[in-house]
């Protein structure tokens, strides 16, 4: 599998407090949120980043919130 590195699979903290305009450390506390939520379904999670695709799903209601 070739990964485009134009579209990252992870977003870090930095990345995620540009886009919504809030402080780092309020990322990192979303991003651990989102991380225990995976992690509890079975998820390998990296500390400090989330799948862009969670982000979305759970952020702008992309899909069905509640499946989770």
């Amino acid at each position: 599998m070739i990964m485009n590195t134009q579209e990252k699979t992870y977003i870090t903290a930095t990345e995620l407090s540009e886009q919504l305009g809030i402080s780092v450390g309020q990322s990192y506390k979303i991003i651990r949120e989102l991380n225990a939520e995976l992690k509890k379904q079975g998820y390998i999670t990296v500390a400090g980043k989330c799948p862009r695709r969670y982000i979305e799903k759970k952020w702008y209601g992309f899909g069905n919130a509640k499946e989770n």
